[in-house]
């Protein structure tokens, strides 16, 4: 497979940095340096304020506060996390919006879920940077932390106590409350796939993935890199 990048980025999976480059393996550049310290760091926010937050949320599990310094530190700490993580996953939105948009494949994708979970991707449609399920994991991490900033703000009395009513706290703390345990679950959702998808961390870690690893799981999003058509394979990728 020849060295080279799409040349307009009219396709709306093609990103800056994305690029096929010969050797033995063939490897294709998935995420840039930036794109990675910034994932990294977003995925060390939501860490520590999972840990931080379940902290403050029962007492059964309030020991945790001891990572922290205390309870008084936890608390203290853990909306500041918030503003970290708010602001990282904005850098994240602003760089992979675009390939997450709803595609045509994507229903098809879904239709056959039984075959993505049985690992036969031969019956699935070509799929461009991400696929469905990727995509839910980002539109569903891009709504709950707008919630879970919106309403921590309402709750933060340190700084916005004169701003808002005892009621209007109270809704707060339950729609952070169930906006908290709904985006646990989602990050679960996505480190499970992550492992269970060989090659998946490595393009994170690395920023880099094997030219037959892109063509099996993203094979669309490979043609765009290298400019050919459905049903024109690309000369054979090595894994």
């Amino acid at each position: 497979m020849s060295a080279g990048k799409l040349k307009t980025h009219a396709a709306e999976d093609v990103e800056p940095g994305d690029a096929v480059r010969p050797g033995h393996p063939v490897e294709v550049s998935r995420y840039t340096v930036g794109a990675r310290i910034n994932h990294w760091i977003t995925a060390l926010s939501l860490i520590l304020l999972a840990l931080s937050g379940l902290a403050l949320f029962t007492p059964s599990l309030f020991f945790l506060t001891g990572l922290f310094g205390g309870g008084q530190w936890t608390r203290a700490i853990h909306p500041w996390i918030g503003v970290v993580l708010f602001f990282s996953f904005a850098g994240l939105f602003l760089r992979f919006w675009r390939a997450n948009l709803p595609a045509r494949e994507d229903g098809t994708w879904l239709a056959r879920i039984s075959d993505v979970l049985r690992g036969r991707e031969e019956r699935l449609p070509e799929i461009g940077k991400y696929n469905a399920g990727q995509k839910f994991v980002f539109w569903g991490m891009s709504a709950l932390i707008v919630i879970l900033i919106a309403s921590g703000v309402v709750m933060w009395d340190q700084y916005f106590y004169p701003y808002t009513s005892i009621e209007q706290k109270r809704v707060a703390i339950l729609v952070h409350s169930i906006a908290a345990v709904a985006i646990i679950c989602v990050w679960i959702i996505h480190v499970y796939a992550a492992i269970w998808v060989k090659g998946t961390i490595g393009a994170m870690t690395r920023g880099k993935v094997t030219g037959g690893w892109a063509w099996r799981h993203h094979r669309k999003w490979l043609r765009e890199l290298v400019g050919t058509r459905p049903g024109k394979r690309p000369p054979t990728p090595a894994e």
